[in-house]
């Protein structure tokens, strides 16, 4: 079908789209079904903390706030939108290590912790 001289492919046949509106909320035909599933399914998991994060933030005494926590969540899911692996994640003097596809905190570190201390392993930094 064509519309505002617009070739608008849909599944199955063309569709149709009002005089006036923009097409642009429209999945394009190559869209991958799986690809968008799993973004979705990505962007609402909540960040886990392994075993062994769980032990660095209490021996550390580092207590996470829910706003803390909604911001590691939204710098986990930013990494994921640059395709990271796993990430050192800066947020209120605090460094997290994580790995961005399961979104599992390995390691956590207070402002003591960070000095002189070199992150491997990482493929990405996001600052929060």
């Amino acid at each position: 079908m064509i519309v505002n001289n617009r070739i608008i492919p849909g599944i199955g046949g063309n569709i149709s789209i009002p005089s006036g509106q923009s097409s642009q909320g429209v999945t394009k035909p190559n869209s991958n079904f799986a690809d968008i599933f799993n973004k979705t399914l990505f962007e609402s998991k909540e960040v886990t903390f392994s075993k062994h994060a769980e032990s660095r933030l209490k021996t550390r005494g580092i207590d996470l706030t829910e706003e803390q926590k909604s911001k590691l969540n939204d710098a986990v899911n930013k990494a994921g939108e640059k395709n990271v692996k796993d990430s050192l994640i800066m947020m209120d003097d605090i460094a997290f290590v994580v790995n961005v596809k399961d979104k599992n905190v390995i390691t956590a570190l207070n402002k003591e912790e960070m000095k002189n201390n070199v992150f491997t392993n990482i493929d990405g930094a996001v600052i929060a």
